[in-house]
């Protein structure tokens, strides 16, 4: 028999093994999913969920939005075993608790599912009843571990976009505390606050260095020294700044600028050159109705010399709303134009310092409301 021939037959009786055996593994009754329970009993319990989360897709959340109550990570045996997901609501005081319990109920019933289900919603949209006098929706655990919170108000939005002109007073610090004009004819009092919040003083160290004229193109009677100072300076180590002569009637050239050759062996006296570095921060500040809040704020340009165009939601309470904030103070409302809300909660002094600012603030002649829409 040729080596090929043996190789064939080999192949084919090792297929030939492997579907007996196949067939061997699959002729005991006992075979299939594995049951529930070791026996027929059934059993009914208790599961748990280990995440919950409340939105409403809102900043600022009112009593008439919808709210959406995610549950991850739910416990409950299997999908076939998951009897009900039920909601209790109990309220105590100002803060309404929601309770999410699950009932399982497992059975002779085969159902080949992982033990944690995917994270489940509900849509909720609770009545006026139960959310009487609520400032505050918790959600908790079985073990009464709070793991979500949301604060709920009364109100209505109104939408505002309008232009203010910002000029280049503001790119001074030296101006700073510095603001824009107030609208004149409205209620709020939108304004542009531009404040130094500090100075860190800094030394850098410097030698003058002798550099020689290597291609003069005419010669001078007298030449005056001209100190060619760095673009940069490095705080970490001592510049080496060069000393040109120039003609000192300066119609004449002494050397071409490319023909000068540094002399590093030829330095003066160290010397310091004092600098600040400035920081601050540019604010907007309005006056609000008591107890308001920003649900939306945006600016489209921080440019200056160029109209800010600023569009902001705002949050005005009812009659009936008894909490207020998130917001600066109580009628003011300080937005940091980098994208942050200053808040009371932050610290009192901060806000307390930001409007003593805006009120001491110089106001910039040049700037105006370019147009309101």
């Amino acid at each position: 028999m040729s080596q090929s021939r043996q190789k064939r037959s080999f192949v084919l009786a090792a297929c030939l093994g492997l579907l007996l055996a196949f067939l061997a593994g699959c002729e005991y009754e006992s075979d299939g999913p594995i049951k529930p329970s070791s026996t027929d009993k059934e059993y009914e319990g208790k599961g748990f969920f280990r995440a919950a989360s409340l939105d409403s897709g809102k900043a600022i959340h009112l009593v008439s939005d919808t709210l959406f109550l995610t549950l991850g990570n739910i416990w409950s045996f299997s999908n076939c075993a998951l009897k009900s997901i039920d909601l209790d609501f109990d309220k105590q005081g100002e803060v309404l608790w929601i309770a999410p319990t699950i009932d399982i109920r497992v059975t002779e019933e085969e159902c080949a599912a992982p033990f944690y289900r995917p994270d489940s919603v509900f849509k909720l949209l609770l009545d006026d009843g139960t959310l009487d006098g609520v400032a505050q929706i918790n959600v908790k655990n079985d073990v009464d571990s709070t793991l979500d919170s949301i604060l709920v108000r009364r109100g209505r939005f109104v939408n505002d976009t309008f232009s203010v002109f910002v000029d280049s007073s503001f790119a001074d610090a030296h101006n700073f505390p510095l603001r824009t004009k107030e609208l004149k004819g409205r209620d709020s009092v939108p304004t542009i606050l531009r404040v130094l919040d500090s100075l860190t003083p800094r030394v850098f160290y410097w030698r003058t260095m002798r550099s020689n004229c290597t291609h003069r193109v005419d010669m001078c009677d007298d030449v005056v020294a001209d100190t060619v100072y760095p673009s940069s300076w490095s705080i970490n180590d001592t510049i080496l700044v060069p000393i040109h002569y120039s003609c000192a009637d300066s119609n004449l050239m002494y050397c071409i600028n490319n023909k000068w050759e540094n002399d590093s062996t030829s330095l003066g006296d160290l010397q310091e050159r004092p600098d600040t570095i400035w920081y601050y921060s540019t604010y907007f500040v309005e006056k609000i109705p008591t107890c308001a809040s920003f649900n939306s704020f945006s600016v489209s340009t921080t440019g200056y010399g160029q109209n800010w165009r600023i569009s902001r939601q705002l949050m005005i309470p009812d009659e009936t709303e008894k909490s207020c904030g998130p917001s600066s103070a109580t009628e003011w409302m300080i937005f940091n134009v980098n994208g942050r809300m200053v808040l009371d909660s932050d610290s009192v002094q901060v806000v307390e310092k930001l409007l003593e600012s805006w009120e001491n603030a110089a106001v910039a002649p040049d700037t105006l409301i370019a147009k309101e829409e």
